[in-house]
């Protein structure tokens, strides 16, 4: 029986121990707090902070894990690489999490050395340096840590009157030690999409068919498939995206995410693992979820296809205030409705605006997306009674 150590316990994480478990495979689930929702279906846990290498190193050692799924930003990546030389995979390699937790590192790779479509952009240590950067690129813009999550300290500044805001706000949501911030272009878009990305180690690199996505401060508030792109921006989307994972090497799946404009394509991010846009293909708009899709790439087995099956879209539920315990979710109304899921994360508590679930609503391949998207944003405010497009 393989072992995987899962080295975070959200969401995602929960939705992949789920499919590992259906598979027969062994999961120690990792966090720095515990019964985090992955921890609730594994068959152990360990609490501890990630960003302390020794003690990731005592754990590795004490479960002597086949294989090590990363699936947060907080992790003490330059450890990865002594795991890979004792044999241990790493998903989807060493190289590929350590250039994907830093935006410097990914973004650089992106436009300099592959020569990807990306936004302009600077670097900044200090506030000084921020200000000479936007002087550059002009405003808006956009500022964000160089490694954060979930759109953790993401703003769009309009005007110079509102840049230091913009940089305590990024500084203040950086994970890990990395203290320093990217100024981007804004890029003026017609939609978002992001490309689920599987590459296999026996087999060709595939793609997801794209998903339309909305985010709101760097955070995903809404996706759907199908998403109607232009079939040369979507040749041009995969072969970006097939060139940078190829670079970042490994095996898994990848969210490449997309701006799509009126001159084309232009790649935005990535992440090394099932993408928050994503969870709409539980909602069986596709034969296979991004996590079973991660699965199977990660354990070697065969993807024979995936295919679109059904219309769908993904709404968030998100917290309407502080909660130290689970709140009490209204799923008897949202459930009325036919076509519908609802997936309850499992948060032990939250704060206001955080992420608490996700509703899923479906159709036949020709219904109408936009229904659709109004009927799950609709769902999700009737599950806890808050807006996806609040202010968090």
């Amino acid at each position: 029986m393989k072992k995987i150590l899962l080295l975070g316990s959200g969401e995602l994480g929960k939705e992949f121990v789920i499919a590992a478990k259906r598979k027969g495979v062994y999961v120690v689930a990792c966090d720095k707090y515990d019964n985090a929702p992955a921890m609730q279906v594994a068959d152990e846990r360990e609490v501890f902070s990630m960003l302390d290498g020794d003690a990731l190193a005592a754990v590795v050692n004490k479960h002597k894990p086949d294989i090590i799924v990363p699936e947060i930003e907080a992790i003490r990546t330059e450890r990865l690489f002594e795991f890979e030389k004792q044999g241990i995979q790493v998903v989807p390699s060493a190289r590929a999490v350590n250039y994907t937790m830093n935006r410097q590192a990914i973004r650089d790779l992106a436009a300099k050395e592959l020569g990807l479509r990306t936004a302009k952009y600077f670097y900044a240590k200090t506030y000084e340096q921020l200000v000479e950067a936007s002087k550059q690129i002009g405003f808006p813009c956009v500022i964000k840590p160089l490694m954060s999550s979930s759109g953790h300290g993401q703003s769009t500044v309009e005007k110079f009157e509102d840049l230091k805001t913009a940089f305590d706000a990024a500084m203040a949501g950086a994970r890990g030690d990395v203290k320093e911030v990217i100024i981007e272009e804004f890029i003026h878009f017609t939609s978002e999409f992001t490309l689920l990305t599987v590459t296999q180690k026996n087999a060709p690199t595939i793609f997801c068919p794209p998903i339309g996505h909305v985010q709101k401060g760097g955070d995903y508030r809404e996706s759907w498939q199908p998403y109607q792109i232009p079939e040369k921006d979507l040749k041009d989307a995969q072969q970006m995206a097939d060139k940078v994972t190829k670079a970042l090497t490994g095996y898994g799946i990848w969210g490449v995410e997309f701006f799509l404009t009126d001159t084309g394509v232009v790649f935005s991010e990535l992440s090394p693992r099932p993408h928050d846009t994503g969870m709409v293909t539980l909602g069986h708009t596709t034969n296979l979820s991004e996590f079973e899709l991660h699965l199977r790439a990660v354990l070697g087995l065969p993807i024979h296809d995936i295919r679109l099956e059904h219309a769908g879209a993904s709404a968030v539920v998100l917290a309407d205030k502080d909660y130290t315990e689970a709140p009490e979710f209204n799923l008897v109304d949202a459930l009325k409705e036919e076509c519908t899921r609802v997936r309850i994360f499992g948060k032990p508590g939250g704060h206001f605006g955080r992420r608490m679930g996700v509703t899923l609503c479906y159709g036949d391949l020709d219904a109408d997306v936009n229904t659709l998207r109004d009927k799950a944003k609709r769902l999700a405010k009737t599950v806890l009674g808050t807006d996806p497009y609040m202010e968090k």
